[in-house]
């Protein structure tokens, strides 16, 4: 086996490791993070979770594409670009119907959850730093994580401002903004792979070098 070969498999044990806990990790918290928003009424809690649940389908398509041809990563990065602008776009929807019916959304329970949440992401941050300029699958997943950390501040925010106003729509404008951020990650997500998958069929790809 080559130098190449050896550091190749190494790198492809790093990144299903990484990934595994990454996905772990998102799924824990979605379902956490769900049923504590609905008790909630929190538009904020929920655009997380929903994000929560997207990572975890996006580190689960990236270890799918760990070892796999170029073709497949870029696959699994588009997969997982359309799945966020997909959650994207059902936490907006939902948004605006809580916005026409109402809620009332408890300000402890956003605080307790965007600092539990963020110290979760800050942790997936730190575990996917090292593959941040890696492949197109590890982009994408360090993307999402990056976007993660972002949005578990607004969290706290909409947290703090409902608990100082008693009005519930700091809560639905940091829950839209967060969808927004979401949306926005999906599209760059398409756009990286769409040059990916460019520069590897004009052979602009880097490889191994060659002895």
């Amino acid at each position: 086996m080559s130098s190449c070969d050896c550091h190749i498999e190494i790198e492809n044990r790093s990144q299903s490791r990484v990934l595994i806990i990454l996905l772990l990790i998102n799924g824990i918290m979605f379902v956490t993070e769900l049923g504590v928003g609905w008790w909630a009424q929190s538009t904020a809690i929920i655009a997380d979770a929903m994000d929560m649940l997207a990572d975890a389908l996006v580190y689960g398509a990236g270890l799918y594409a760990v070892g796999k041809a170029m073709e497949k990563k870029v696959t699994a990065a588009r997969l997982s670009g359309w799945l966020q602008i997909l959650l994207g776009s059902l936490v907006i929807i939902d948004i605006l119907r809580r916005s026409i019916v109402g809620s009332e959304p408890v300000s402890t329970l956003i605080l307790l959850m965007g600092a539990i949440a963020l110290i979760s992401n800050v942790a997936c941050l730190l575990l996917i730093a090292r593959h941040r300029e890696g492949e197109v699958h590890m982009r994408a997943s360090w993307v999402f994580s990056k976007n993660d950390v972002l949005a578990n501040l607004g969290m706290i925010l909409a947290g703090l401002l409902v608990m100082l106003s008693g009005s519930r729509w700091p809560d639905i404008i940091i829950g839209l903004l967060i969808a927004v951020v979401v949306i926005r990650g999906g599209l760059g997500i398409l756009e990286d792979a769409r040059r990916t998958l460019q520069g590897h069929e004009t052979g602009t790809e880097q490889g191994c070098s060659k002895p």
